[in-house]
């Protein structure tokens, strides 16, 4: 049964962490950009701090230790659902878009699927950007690991929560005894690739704004840009090799950078199953996009060829979302590839969407077992991964979904041609946020604002769908879900 205390309890604090950001960027619309929109950012955080401090007080103490994996759940899906609304206020305020469209634009920006339905930005204010940039920061790692990371009386319940929210098939990998700590180690990682990231892009050209900016949504892999030309902005093959690093980075689990970090140790990436698979995946894609490109004649140079293909691949598969040159216009099998690149997804544990690569990897050693038993009908075989014999259930969940996503992405396909989009539209844009990685195909190449509110809606939930990876959210729709 769902504890309804301790749900109330745990939602303040989202709301508070909504109200305080918000605040922040109020501060900084007043005192550093001196664009006049700190009102848009100060009315509604006063609101929510002030809804925050009333549920403090009206729930004081509660048990941890009775938080349960419905109420895990709960609070995950419930968590997104409130910070998308809560995020979408000064979007609506500040750009006067309806409040369909700037629910849309937030849940993209937690989610950090990039896919955005705004233009003009260039001629935007600057506050309103970096906050739209910081939403994906803050939405990369998770805004329930956050939570479990500065809620240290959750000792007891956070691995419950974590695990409801931590992507791939495998979740109990845990960095410390202590599951706070855990949370402070991922958050410390991510602290410093962002940095690195920002340092980088400042050294390769970038001004100290937008380098900062586009750190923030480089390594939560999320794709915003400060600019309606995305990265093709600065039109330097520099950045996007730079970009092209942080987001292999950000694609990695978060739990092995730090393991490397802490063994000094760089080989630990390579003994890795799933990131040498990863960047195996990488590289073949990238030189099969490349070929394609110069046997189209899209290009006549094949370094750029080669620094173009590979920044787009590595964009999708991350599910970033970055974009740099005219990439809908590349050949249809090129669109193609990098459609199903942004299904394959990067690692888990990390903040790319997707599959990950760890399903796919473990799909297809299924697969090769059932071919072996068909020609060894009294053979055994056993499906392992990093030498460990993989279990029954984790083989179930993984097959379960892949077939679920598979069912999804075609059911939300058919109901967005329902609302009028062709089949090409309709299928990339499911793909783009049900992967959280942004761009579409055909009459979204350039934004989702073609879309219908009812589209824009179905899109919001497949994107909140898409960051869970379905089963937190598909479980709330089960009747035994509710009863005691």
């Amino acid at each position: 049964m769902i504890n309804r205390t301790v749900t109330l309890y745990l939602l303040s604090f989202p709301v508070a962490l909504m109200g305080m950001v918000q605040m922040c960027f109020a501060l900084l619309s007043l005192l550093v950009f001196n664009d006049h929109e700190e009102t848009q950012f100060f009315m509604p955080a006063i609101s929510m701090l002030a809804v925050a401090i009333f549920c403090f007080s009206i729930v004081r103490r509660f048990d941890a230790s009775k938080i349960g994996f419905r109420d895990a759940l709960l609070f995950a899906v419930l968590t997104w659902i409130i910070c998308g609304v809560l995020g979408a206020i000064p979007i609506i305020l500040l750009t006067k878009v309806s409040f369909t469209d700037g629910v849309f634009e937030s849940i993209s920006a937690l989610t950090t699927t990039g896919a955005t339905i705004l233009s003009g930005l260039d001629n935007m204010p600057k506050s309103f950007l970096l906050y739209r940039q910081f939403l994906q920061w803050l939405g990369g790692l998770g805004v329930v690991i956050f939570v479990v990371a500065v809620l240290p009386m959750l000792n007891v319940g956070g691995m419950k929560l974590l695990k409801a929210e931590m992507p791939g098939p495998i979740k109990d990998d845990k960095l410390s005894p202590r599951i706070a700590n855990t949370a402070h180690y991922l958050w410390f990682v991510y602290f410093v690739l962002t940095v690195s990231c920002a340092l980088s892009y400042y050294w390769g050209g970038m001004s100290a704004y937008d380098a900062i900016a586009h750190s923030f949504t480089t390594v939560s892999t999320g794709g915003f840009s400060t600019h309606d030309a995305s990265m093709g902005h600065f039109n330097s093959p520099l950045l996007l090799v730079i970009a092209d690093v942080f987001m292999l980075l950000g694609a990695i689990s978060f739990a092995l950078h730090f393991r490397v970090g802490r063994a000094k140790n760089v080989y630990l990436y390579w003994r890795d199953e799933e990131t040498r698979g990863f960047i195996f995946l990488v590289l073949l894609l990238s030189a099969m996009i490349t070929l394609l490109l110069l046997s189209s004649n899209h290009y006549n140079d094949p370094l750029l060829a080669l620094n173009d293909a590979t920044f787009h691949l590595i964009s999708f598969i991350t599910s970033t979302g970055y974009g740099a040159t005219g990439f809908t216009d590349w050949p249809l099998a090129v669109a193609f590839l990098l459609v199903f690149a942004g299904y394959l997804g990067g690692c888990a544990g990390s903040t790319a969407g997707g599959n990950k690569i760890i399903r796919n990897i473990l799909t297809i050693k299924m697969i090769n077992m059932e071919i072996k038993r068909l020609i060894h009908p009294r053979g055994v075989f056993l499906v392992k991964y990093q030498g460990h014999r993989v279990s029954a259930d984790v083989l179930s969940a993984t097959m379960a979904f892949m077939s679920i996503a598979a069912t999804i992405s075609m059911t939300l396909t058919l109901m967005l041609m329902a609302t009028g989009l062709d089949f090409w539209s309709a299928l990339t844009a499911v793909a783009a946020c049900l992967n959280v990685l942004g761009p579409a195909f055909g009459a979204l190449g350039n934004n989702f604002q073609p879309v219908s509110d009812v589209g824009t809606w179905i899109l919001s939930c497949a994107m909140i769908l898409g960051r869970l990876e379905y089963f937190t959210v598909l479980a709330l729709f089960l009747p035994s879900f509710w009863r005691r």
